[in-house]
């Protein structure tokens, strides 16, 4: 296996296995809708099971919808873009660890839903004003930091356009 394939496969596995280290940790030791302030009333733990996606959009879904678009269909996506990390070995360092980001965020819920019906969410940021979140998990920042470094090297690293 390739240097490019171990640090690929490596990259995905470590944000697996830190999201669910951290579900792991507050399934167990968070009651569930508890809140407990971190850092005052501006980052907040709790411990909420998200039958839906992103905010909970679909969670009112019946059964078969829920498993389609919640299941199958981020597994199909996912296992599209995995083939594309593989295969495209002209992509750069910052887009292949956004990818790797993605991915590993992706299964690490998807997982989720498939062994509990839901997912964990527990970490919630409210800065007033300015910004505020909905109840996310560590899957969540995986996902959200890999699309963030998709979007700067797009910018970044532009492939010049095929002359004709």
């Amino acid at each position: 296996m390739s240097k490019r394939n171990v640090f690929i496969l490596s990259l995905i596995i470590f944000n697996i296995i830190i999201d669910q280290i951290s579900k792991i940790i507050v399934r167990e030791k968070v009651e569930v809708y508890s809140e407990t302030q971190i850092i005052g009333e501006k980052f907040i733990l709790t411990n909420v099971e998200n039958a839906g996606a992103f905010l909970g959009m679909g969670s009112d879904l019946g059964p078969t919808m829920r498993v389609l678009l919640l299941l199958v269909l981020p597994v199909i996506v996912l296992g599209l873009v995995v083939f594309h990390v593989f295969r495209d070995k002209e992509l750069d360092r910052m887009s292949l660890i956004g990818f790797c980001c993605i991915i590993g965020g992706g299964f690490a819920n998807v997982l989720d839903r498939f062994r509990f019906g839901s997912v964990t969410d527990f970490l919630h940021i409210d800065l007033g004003g300015i910004f505020r979140t909905g109840i996310f998990n560590i899957a969540d920042v995986s996902v959200t930091t890999g699309l963030i470094m998709l979007l700067v090297a797009s910018f970044l690293f532009k492939k010049k356009p095929i002359e004709e």
